[in-house]
């Protein structure tokens, strides 16, 4: 008879829930996973983050032949995309990665068990698989259920016509006009992709900025590069519905008392995403939830039942799948008796389209609406070298810095690769650097990097590179 009894049971094996786990083998708790879908990984792996990627590399290769190839001497002469082939090296990408998942969660000894994980009380959980039902039970449980696509009441998914993130990554062809509702980071990326593969893309916006979560001088420069690039945007505009007039589906919406239509043949809905604590008997079980139907969790991630822990998208903060990833450390190491913390002051946000754009800390609004005095540094990719020899002069950026301390509050980057020097950025905040830290840091010549060396150098208007 298979073992029932752990330290550490874990439901949802996305980012959250199989690096808990592991995490939890490592430390030496006896540990089992538990995933109702048929690959461990969750959204991000199987239909959001590593899936997306894949597009939008693809893609921007495609679009470069396209667009940018000739400038740089290279002739290419009836490049074509085959959308079947592009969705197999997607699947490809996926699957080597659920296999190595699978490996390492095999390695570590954990339990794996498949179905529906479920409270039962008293450090017991029920799975309900396809064909049978089973109990175990642990002395920690930690829920790591993640999110799911918002739907809009008035705009329910079908699928085909009105489709989730989920369906956008795997159309089979390109439609003709794409009307994508949201221009955060889901919208923003699949828009992307599909205006490439050669559709109309419009973005409809309540908000009356695009990627509305970053300082308002990067979001002024992505609209005019995304416009740029052939994408539409209809900004502070209400979504209302959808309507079919003489065999055409448009969405309506209206606009400061105005009413308004956009043609699609496919709608993406991205206006976010919720919580996912559907089947998992909270009711029942007495956990509290927020108002947002988020679980609610102390400093320790411990909720209001004994023993029962929850982390990711399912308690509050960032929906981000390195968030939850260092919450899986965080929570496990307390129960095993160690310091396990989360500095949420520095989670960088990126969004993945070309150039990308990368923030972490707090942007100017935000500190002046704290009434923090600040510094401000600025460095455009258009007078940095390496930005000119490879191309990628669009965007920016920009450091703010508190004016009394010259500490680091936050760091925005619009830019070629944005997502990986933000990383920088973080390390040198996780350690309350300022600018002048920044400023003195050697950087290899010639790197994109060197922008924000100089931005750092011009909170102190001692920039080198720009008047």
């Amino acid at each position: 008879m298979a073992d029932t009894s752990f330290d550490l049971i874990v439901i949802g094996s996305g980012p959250g829930g199989y690096v808990a786990a592991i995490r939890g083998a490592q430390l030496g708790l006896k540990t089992a996973l538990v995933e109702k879908n048929a690959h461990l990984g969750g959204t991000c792996l199987n239909v959001g983050c590593i899936p997306s990627k894949a597009l939008l590399h693809s893609t921007e290769m495609y679009h470069f032949i396209e667009e940018q190839s000739a400038e740089h001497g290279i002739s290419v002469k009836g490049a074509s995309m085959d959308i079947a082939k592009l969705m197999k090296r997607k699947e490809s990408v996926v699957d080597k990665l659920r296999m190595g998942i699978q490996q390492l969660v095999k390695g570590r000894k954990i339990a794996l068990f498949s179905g529906t994980g479920q409270l039962a009380g008293n450090g017991k959980v029920n799975i309900r698989g396809d064909k049978e039902k089973q109990t175990i039970e642990g002395k920690n449980i930690l829920i790591a259920t993640g999110s799911t696509s918002i739907e809009l009441p008035f705009l329910p998914f079908d699928g085909k016509t009105v489709i989730s993130s989920d369906d956008a990554i795997a159309l089979k062809k390109a439609p003709n006009k794409l009307v994508v509702v949201g221009a955060g980071a889901i919208g923003l990326e699949l828009g992307s992709v599909w205006k490439r593969l050669g559709s109309e893309v419009t973005v409809v916006e309540l908000l009356p900025k695009v990627a509305p979560t970053f300082d308002d001088d990067i979001c002024k420069l992505a609209e005019r590069i995304f416009k740029k690039q052939g994408m539409h945007f209809e900004l502070g505009a209400k979504v209302t519905g959808m309507k079919k007039d003489k065999g055409k589906t448009f969405l309506t919406a209206e606009k400061n008392g105005k009413a308004l239509e956009f043609e699609a043949d496919v709608i993406l809905v991205a206006v976010g995403r919720c919580p996912y604590t559907d089947n998992l008997g909270t009711e029942a079980a007495g956990l509290q939830l927020d108002e947002r139907k988020r679980i609610a969790v102390n400093k320790h991630f411990q909720t209001n039942l004994p023993g029962v822990y929850a982390i990711g998208d399912v308690v509050a903060g960032p929906m981000l799948a390195h968030k939850a990833e260092e919450e899986g450390v965080a929570v496990v190491e307390h129960m095993a008796g160690k310091a396990g913390h989360v500095n949420y002051d520095v989670i960088p946000n990126v969004v993945y389209t070309d150039p990308e754009i990368a923030s972490v800390g707090i942007s100017e609004q935000e500190a002046k609406a704290q009434g923090i005095a600040v510094n401000i540094g600025k460095m455009p990719f258009a007078a940095n070298g390496r930005a000119l020899a490879v191309g990628a002069t669009d965007g920016l950026v920009k450091i703010i810095a508190c004016a009394k301390t010259d500490r680091l509050l936050g760091i925005q980057i619009l830019g070629h690769n944005a997502s990986e020097m933000i990383a920088e950025a973080v390390a040198h905040m996780e350690y309350s650097g300022s600018a002048e830290d920044f400023a003195r840091t050697i950087h290899a010549h010639p790197t994109l990097s060197e922008t924000m060396k100089e931005a750092a150098l011009a909170v102190d208007k001692r920039a080198i590179h720009a008047l």
